[in-house]
């Protein structure tokens, strides 16, 4: 049986949708027929939370669920990559030592960076240490806000980063913090097409690009 793929999201500053990503991504590769681990390296445990909150609805089928600090991190992936076809590390929101390990066991980084200018200056430290671990990253702009000159200042700036931009935008959606909090994927959560089509769009490119490296 060929070993799970590994998709870490990283993010130094806090509050730029590590999380959301992270179910998120593993709700639609489940409904795509895929077996998903989620890891939960974050002390905050809001992954947890959301697991729990699935569980306690019976809605986790083709999920598995751990925890770890920094330095068990190769150890569990080792378990769980051998039962998933894909596990996604969900990581503390800082660029030290800790990030580390989580790093260089990934097939794919995602650094999720909200349409702010203090998020996109948080990415240089999640970059160099992902480089030094020769690593695949993905920038993914998150709650982005098409059509105002800040999310175009985003986006010009984004593009100069030494990392694959995603070119699907994560628009700012009041559902994908309502369902966060129901242990629900924003697309289980309502029936709004674009947010089908946004996810759709980024798990194309994000399978694309594992297929790719």
């Amino acid at each position: 049986m060929a070993k799970g793929k590994v998709i870490t999201v990283a993010q130094q500053k806090g509050g730029s949708g590590k999380t959301t990503i992270a179910v998120n991504l593993g709700v639609m590769l489940v409904r795509a027929g895929a077996k998903v681990a989620f890891l939960d390296t974050d002390p905050q445990g809001s992954l947890g939370r959301w697991f729990m909150a699935r569980a306690a609805e019976d809605h986790h089928a083709g999920m598995e669920f751990s925890t770890a600090s920094a330095w068990g991190v190769g150890y569990e992936v080792g378990k769980l990559r051998d039962m998933a076809d894909f596990v996604i590390i969900d990581t503390p929101p800082k660029a030290d030592s800790d990030l580390r390990p989580s790093l260089r066991v990934a097939d794919l980084v995602i650094i999720p960076v909200a349409s702010s200018h203090v998020d996109l200056w948080a990415t240089d430290g999640v970059l160099d240490l992902a480089h030094r671990e020769g690593r695949e990253v993905m920038i993914v702009l998150n709650r982005a806000r098409a059509g105002t000159r800040l999310g175009a200042e985003i986006l010009e700036a984004a593009q100069a980063l030494d990392a694959t931009l995603a070119e699907t935008q994560i628009a700012n959606r009041v559902a994908y913090a309502e369902t966060l909090g129901q242990g629900l994927g924003a697309i289980e959560g309502g029936r709004s097409p674009a947010i089908r089509a946004e996810q759709d769009a980024l798990l194309a490119e994000i399978r694309a690009m594992l297929d790719n490296s």
